[in-house]
């Protein structure tokens, strides 16, 4: 006769045989059998996973987020029921609208207890399904192994995404013969779809005939591995890459086709040439507003090449004229085979004098400022150069992100973690946590006072675990960013966006945490190296100028062409 186990000591197997190594979570009633399985699985010889203590829900998925984006593995959030699992639901979104592979388990109230509102009772399966891959209800101890098995590959698998499992508490206690699963299929769901040959060699086609061909780089690339496909198809047909928010760690910051950051705060010159490309190459991205601005008039002269796994997204934004639906791994190379040497150097040049127009009227007084209070593009320009464009680069929404990716530099894949889709201020110190434990290199978290408050609590993660986060903490005593549209298309009616912040060096006293501030620029590389060299983690906060601005800017609404290099105040 087989043993039997616990169904919570049978989700700790099947978590062993997806290859877990991490779990962030927080305790509580309808999960508490689980917890207890897990205090043998992180100690001891059965030890097999680290579990990290979050302050909060939402902070267990953001740094899960953050593990998974680093490592390209599946994120673990582990909470209980109630408002344990409805404080994960930003995070669920979050990493739905990003494409970020996390699995949530949430504990749930006994089965003969649902629909009874008992207490901590929430109908998750419900609230999540919407905002997931797949949310499922494991009723039963014996199906817990097919259950795990199964989202584990749908997270991971195709696009990937969040799935979330709702696990009553008898289902918990129940006692169960353990059989670990593989699924690898669910029927239906095609996650690696067939690559067309004919549309192959019609963008194929396309491209040989390109004039002016510009390629729009997205995280997919990333999401594929694909980084080694994507040079070696840029570099074989010499097409000029943007790259979007997400897929800036796609292409290294000083590749020679690299023309800078697409959209509404991204690079003059390749948003710009967007409206001129005779080819448009969109790459394991999804034409997001943020990158089109007005749909009507969005690179309507271009013949559109879409390459992506989902074909959900083909023609959902923007018409294509070929679509190649699959695996950027299998679609690039087998495009890039049927392309023709290429040397487009008149076109290519033709990008200069509008990156150099930006250059003199946005970057160099934005990093290189002779006189007045600090400004954040300096800042990040310091410690990118400080860190070397090695660093892992993690952001928080707002100023601080449109800043930092806008100046940060990247050497290596996979080195940016920021908030896209959502946008979801508060993002930042949690997700940099997950970070730090899948590398070795450098993190470096950028926020503003906003974002840097709303999950402030996970300084307390931080001071358990040594996490060695580098925070860099904007403080502009504004939500900046609302307030730089306020000026812009409110008429300067600064409605709630002025803020009255704490004294954060007493703050980061509590917590244990070493805390710098600097407030004149001739303090700041001196500062920031100490950061740098500061073992575990620091806190650095800079006294930002208050009305600084992120610019280029392409307004909301408005077509591509309409981006401005300077304020325009109504």
């Amino acid at each position: 006769m087989k043993e039997k186990i616990t169904g919570s000591e049978a989700l700790m197997r099947a978590l062993q045989a997806e290859g877990v190594k991490t779990i962030f979570g927080y305790p509580g009633g309808s999960i508490m059998p689980v917890y207890d399985a897990l205090y043998d699985y992180t100690r001891g010889e059965k030890k097999a996973f680290d579990h990290i203590l979050v302050r909060h829900e939402q902070g267990a998925t953001h740094a899960a987020e953050g593990y998974a984006r680093v490592s390209g593995e599946v994120g673990v959030a582990l909470v209980t029921s109630g408002p344990g699992a409805t404080n994960t639901l930003t995070g669920i979104a979050d990493a739905m609208l990003d494409s970020t592979p996390i699995v949530m388990i949430a504990g749930q109230v006994p089965i003969g207890a649902l629909g009874t509102d008992a207490f901590q009772e929430v109908d998750l399966v419900g609230v999540a399904q919407p905002i997931s891959k797949w949310s499922y209800q494991i009723r039963h101890a014996e199906d817990i192994a097919w259950a795990v098995s199964r989202a584990f590959y749908i997270a991971r698998s195709g696009r990937p995404g969040p799935v979330v499992l709702d696990f009553p508490k008898n289902a918990q206690t129940e006692l169960v013969e353990f059989e670990p699963q593989k699924v690898d299929f669910v029927r239906s769901y095609i996650a690696y779809p067939q690559l067309d040959e004919e549309s192959v060699k019609e963008a194929a086609d396309l491209i040989n005939n390109a004039k002016k061909p510009l390629a729009l780089v997205g995280q997919g690339v990333e999401l594929g591995n694909a980084q080694e496909e994507l040079k070696e198809f840029l570099e074989k047909a010499d097409i000029p890459a943007g790259r979007t928010m997400l897929g800036l760690s796609a292409l290294p910051s000083n590749h020679p086709l690299n023309v800078g950051m697409l959209g509404m705060h991204g690079n003059y010159a390749p948003n710009l040439k967007e409206q001129q490309c005779d080819v448009l190459i969109a790459i394991g991205m999804r034409f997001s507003d943020r990158v089109t601005g007005s749909l009507k008039t969005y690179a309507k002269q271009a013949k559109v090449i879409h390459l992506d796994i989902d074909k959900s997204e083909i023609d959902k934004n923007v018409k294509t004229s070929v679509a190649v639906v699959a695996d950027c791994k299998e679609s690039l190379p087998a495009i890039t085979a049927l392309l023709n040497k290429n040397d487009h150097k008149e076109w290519k040049e033709s990008f200069k004098a509008l990156a150099e127009n930006e250059r003199i009227k946005v970057i160099e007084p934005a990093i290189h400022p002779k006189e007045g209070p600090l400004l954040m593009g300096e800042v990040v320009n310091v410690v990118a150069e400080a860190t070397k464009g090695d660093a892992i680069l993690v952001t928080d929404v707002g100023q601080n992100q449109l800043f930092a990716t806008r100046y940060f530099k990247f050497n290596q894949k996979r080195s940016i973690c920021t908030s896209g889709g959502l946008g979801t201020m508060g993002y930042a110190m949690p997700a940099a946590i997950g970070a730090t434990f899948v590398t070795d290199r450098t993190v470096i978290c950028f926020m503003g006072d906003g974002g840097f408050q709303m999950n402030i609590q996970e300084l307390g993660t931080i001071m358990e675990n040594k996490s060695p986060v580098k925070m860099i903490l904007l403080n502009n005593n504004y939500l900046g960013n609302v307030r730089q549209w306020q000026d812009m298309f409110w008429r300067k009616r600064k409605s709630f966006t002025r803020m009255l912040n704490p004294r954060y060096e007493m703050i980061a006293k509590g917590y244990g945490i070493p805390y710098e501030v600097v407030t004149d620029r001739n303090t700041l590389h001196t500062a920031v190296d100490r950061m740098l060299a500061t073992k575990g983690p620091f806190i650095l906060e800079c006294a930002i100028k208050e009305d600084d601005n992120v610019l280029p800017m392409t307004p909301p609404g408005m077509n591509v062409d309409d981006m401005m290099l300077e304020m325009k105040a109504n």
